[in-house]
């Protein structure tokens, strides 16, 4: 067997752009089952991408014996019961970010997968990339010195009608872009977090269109974060912004770094301007190819538990700060 059966749970628009064209990029997983809300709108789905096998509900999918892995990209509020009917149908488990709404969660889901053998990974793609492991080899080498304050933003439009925007289904602004300002933090700095500050607007629905905060690490260095769903609804914008400073200069990132193909960022040190190009593949397959390797050789997450438990940790500070 050198490749893995995948399965999906849902018809999300991440599966349709990014993680199906994913699993048909990698080199050992095939595009196996698809199960919907409706027998109908699984059929179509299959059809249209190509699957074998389609389901009219997510548990008929996880009868399914030959269904290896198993993509969740439900909304946050439902990852929970799905992940651990996934383990415990011991499937291996690849969920969109953010795993679960709280570390407590998180822990649970995580036990479950030991409990039942299989591996359960949180779907950062864009940790996967070459790009942004250039960039923390760059700042784990010294050439910027310490790390003493990173700032991210990640912003992007409104929405009139969308699952982010309830509060019962994990939405906000924070769940869904605020997770990746946090797990950049915490790949680049090497230290415990020992406080954190957040202020929020809320919208009428009760979550929050827009949060912003500063964390302060153990070793001393700070991060600041500014996260949004305000841009204009019929304007598709997004604005994305990293920048980290050391002791010694800094970087700053030229691009959006959740993309594929020619991204650079730029070093600056010493009076010295160094740019460094890298060549990004499709983040989706590798996040693809590590699971299934996981699956057939034994290989570890990526994404690794202790990491998903510490953002997850992380997520629980801010919103304890913003009153949610």
């Amino acid at each position: 067997m050198d490749t893995v059966k995948w399965g999906i749970l849902g018809t999300a628009n991440i599966a349709r752009w990014a993680t199906i064209p994913g699993i048909k990029l990698a080199k050992n997983a095939s595009l196996y089952a698809v199960a919907g809300r409706s027998l109908e709108k699984a059929k179509s789905f299959a059809d249209e991408y190509g699957f074998e096998k389609y389901y009219g509900s997510y548990d008929e999918l996880l009868a399914d014996k030959d269904v290896q892995a198993v993509y969740i990209p439900l909304p946050n509020g439902l990852h929970k019961e799905w992940v651990i009917k996934a383990l415990k149908a011991k499937k291996h488990v690849l969920c969109e970010k953010p795993l679960a709404l709280n570390a407590s969660d998180a822990q649970e889901m995580f036990a479950a997968a030991k409990e039942n053998g299989v591996n359960l990974m949180e779907a950062y793609a864009y940790l996967h990339s070459p790009y942004v492991q250039s960039l923390k080899a760059d700042v784990k080498s010294g050439i910027i010195g310490d790390v003493d304050f990173i700032d991210t933003a990640f912003v992007t439009q409104g929405y009139k009608e969308d699952i982010r925007l309830y509060k019962e289904l994990g939405g906000g602004a924070f769940y869904d872009l605020g997770c990746y300002c946090s797990t950049m933090i915490l790949s680049l700095i090497d230290s415990h977090v020992v406080d954190v500050k957040a202020a929020a607007e809320f919208t009428d629905k009760g979550v929050d269109a827009m949060t912003t905060g500063f964390v302060r690490f153990e070793n001393g260095a700070r991060a600041s974060f500014n996260v949004g769903m305000i841009f204009g609804q019929e304007s598709n914008s997004r604005f994305d912004r990293l920048y980290v400073h050391g002791s010694k200069g800094c970087i700053k990132s030229d691009v959006e770094y959740n993309q594929a193909g020619k991204l650079s960022y730029t070093i600056h040190v010493g009076g010295k301007t160094i740019k460094r190009k890298i060549k990004a593949p499709q983040n989706y397959s590798l996040e693809i190819q590590n699971l299934s390797d996981c699956v057939l050789n034994g290989a570890s997450p990526f994404v690794s538990q202790e990491f998903s438990i510490k953002n997850a940790k992380f997520l629980d500070a801010v919103f304890k700060e913003i009153g949610w």
